[in-house]
This record gives C-alpha cells, structure tokens and sequence, in this order.
C-alpha cells in the first residue's frame, strides 16, 4: 500500500506567531488518519495570511514535494486578509469548484454565515488542493462531505492510490477501478 503525501498549511496571522495554538491543521491530520488506511506523510506548514507566502507553500507541496493532496484551513472568509482562495487559483492549473460548493451547502445546514465562505479546490500539477474553514468541527462536516470523491480525483491526476477505513469513509470510484 502506498504511504501517501499530505501538505496541510494553517494561513493564520495570530497561529504563524504563536499567539494561539493551530487546532485546525491538527484537526485535518487526525480526521485523515481515520479516514485513510495508507501511511500518511504530512508536510505541515503554518503561516501568515500573506498571498505570496500561501502561494508558495502550495507551489512547494504540490510541486517541490510532490504531495496528492495539500488541504488549507483558515482564510475563506471575506475579511481583507482572508486571501487563501485567491493563492490557490493563481497556482492552479484546472478549478475544481464543486468542492467549495458542496461545503458550503453542508455547512449552511449548520450556521447561516457559511455563505460568506470562499473555499474552493484546484490541481496543482498532480496535486488536489481543497481549501477548508478554519474551525475543526466545521473541517471535519466539510471533509465528510467532500472526501469521497478526492480518492478518484486523486487518481485521475496520477496520484498515489489512497485506501480508505471504510468503517469511517467511503471513496466512491466507478465500478473497476
């Protein structure tokens, strides 16, 4: 079984300075570790909501690292730094904006304010890049909802096969593959 490579990046002024703990991007690793039967690299990057600097850390895991996926949290909001889906269309070749729209729709079930979240997803050469919300409780409805469809998506781009506990999550791949 493939030991699959993990980017997960927290873009958070006050986490990046060590004024709070970053629980989000310890939330996306925990909720992978019971999604995923593979050995799971992660490559952890925690920085400032600066443009240029997400972008780079998501140039760097995509492509310097070559990681399947890269998962962000924090920075969809509308707020003036809230600047992580910007970064990732300028560094994604293809747009995968069912994503954002299924997150937002299982999230509406739970807050009103989620119409005011801009996660989005992309391909970054053979990397799958999902931007998330910042709050755990709210990664982990978004990632329920989404994960499904990332195996295949993952293996469309010719990435490494990702196998999942089915007792926690199912991926969902047409018949025969």
């Amino acid at each position: 079984m493939d030991t699959i490579k993990v980017g997960v990046v927290t873009a958070s002024d006050r986490a990046s300075a060590g004024i709070y703990e970053d629980i989000s991007g310890v939330a996306i690793m925990d909720t992978l570790r019971e999604y995923l039967q593979n050995e799971i690299e992660f490559l952890y990057r925690c920085i400032p909501d600066e443009q240029n600097e997400i972008e780079g850390a998501l140039i760097e895991l995509a492509k310097s690292e070559e990681c399947d996926l890269v998962v962000t949290t924090g920075g969809t909001g509308p707020a003036l730094r809230d600047v992580t889906p910007e970064a990732t269309e300028a560094v994604c070749e293809k747009m995968m904006p069912g994503f954002g729209e299924l997150m937002r729709q299982v999230s509406l079930q739970y807050v009103p304010t989620a119409i005011l979240s801009r996660q989005t997803a992309g391909i970054c050469g053979k990397s799958l890049i999902v931007n998330l919300p910042g709050k755990p409780k709210s990664i982990r409805e978004c990632l329920d909802a989404v994960f499904p469809a990332i195996p295949y998506c993952i293996d469309l781009i010719g990435g490494r096969y990702m196998v999942t506990n089915d007792d926690v999550i199912k991926a969902f791949r047409p018949k025969g593959k």
